[in-house]
């Protein structure tokens, strides 16, 4: 009876461990680490081409030939840049990514500190964009051709036609100007109140997230209505008496949001590129001010570790939504691709 309990857990382990989801799990991991050194290698090699000194930039343009030298020598920029490329690798190994060349702080605490800004702001930007796409999609799709789905058409090709940084100025001038609804610039973190911290969050993540929006509205809008139209397995589904609703809820668009996935996992960049523009419209502390900053000061380090920050993010989203397959359909066998 002993044996028989003690192997239990140990089969129930094991399964754990080489179910298809961990597989899945374990190849996008080590698929990602060479995905993650190209992406640090192109960065480092970029920063290096960019003409002029980034000490001669720290200094300024008073400075003297002898100052400039000493500084690139104090900072190690008189090195060959393989080999201050494998140092900054063998510290971000270990989690440290360097110190920044302008303000000698660890870029980790840098890094950290900005973080929390950026990723409340992609957050809010996805849940808005996402939150507001299904709903409009499924009820322009449930009556295709009628005024509701012509509305959303327009407001979709509106939307998709406006950049991001033109939209966050209208948005400045219509509810912060003109209205006086929400603040134009600036940031409350969440220690300072939930309430006066979404009010400073609203303009930034709806600049970010309406165009994305209009974008998931009318690619998931498109695939209901195709769905609906022709599967055979809607037609079956009517057949048995089941309502229009639960058809297109339960059966078109469970096969839909696989698509939609798709689709929110390789519009990652776009939702990272509007952080780095709208950060810098509204003023608030988040990585693409940083790294913006850094770039006007050659200040490679911080802009190295902002950019490999990025890529690890867009990583961990893509495995997200690779994940989400098999959560939708566990038919999905990842582990025999």
């Amino acid at each position: 009876m002993t044996a028989s309990v003690g192997a239990g857990p140990h089969r129930a382990g094991a399964g754990f461990l080489t179910s298809p989801g961990m597989r899945l799990v374990g190849k996008r991991l080590l698929l990602a680490v060479p995905i993650v050194l190209g992406v640090s290698i192109l960065t480092f090699w970029v920063l290096n081409l960019i003409p002029g000194s980034a000490a001669q930039q720290l200094l300024g343009p008073e400075a003297t030939p002898e100052q400039v030298r000493a500084l690139e020598l104090e900072l190690g920029l008189d090195r060959p840049a393989v080999l201050r490329y494998l140092d900054w690798l063998g510290g971000a190994v270990t989690g440290d990514l360097g110190q920044s060349l302008v303000s000698r702080q660890p870029v980790t605490g840098l890094l950290g500190e900005r973080l929390a800004v950026s990723g409340e702001l992609a957050a809010l930007a996805f849940l808005i964009s996402l939150g507001l796409a299904v709903p409009t999609a499924l009820l322009a799709a449930y009556r295709p051709n009628r005024l509701f789905d012509r509305l959303s058409m327009v407001v979709s090709i509106t939307g998709l036609s406006v950049a991001n940084y033109v939209l966050a100025l209208l948005l400045v001038l219509i509810f912060a100007v003109q209205m006086a609804v929400f603040p134009a610039i600036g940031f409350v973190p969440l220690s300072q109140g939930l309430g006066a911290n979404l009010q400073s969050m609203a303009l930034p993540a709806a600049a970010i997230a309406f165009p994305l929006y209009c974008f998931y509205t009318r690619f998931l809008r498109g695939d209901l209505v195709d769905q609906l139209q022709g599967e055979d397995y809607v037609t079956t589904a009517r057949a048995k008496g089941i309502g229009p609703w639960q058809v297109l809820v339960r059966h078109a668009f469970r096969n839909s949001a696989f698509g939609l996935i798709t689709v929110v996992g390789l519009n990652l960049g776009t939702l990272i590129g509007g952080t780095v523009i709208v950060e810098q419209i509204f003023a608030l502390p988040g990585m693409g001010q940083l790294m913006l900053q850094a770039i006007n000061t050659r200040d490679f380090v911080v802009v190295q570790a902002c950019v490999v920050v990025f890529a690890v993010a867009a990583v961990l989203a893509n495995l997200l939504a690779d994940l989400l397959y098999a959560v939708l359909d566990p038919r999905i066998r990842y582990g025999s691709r």
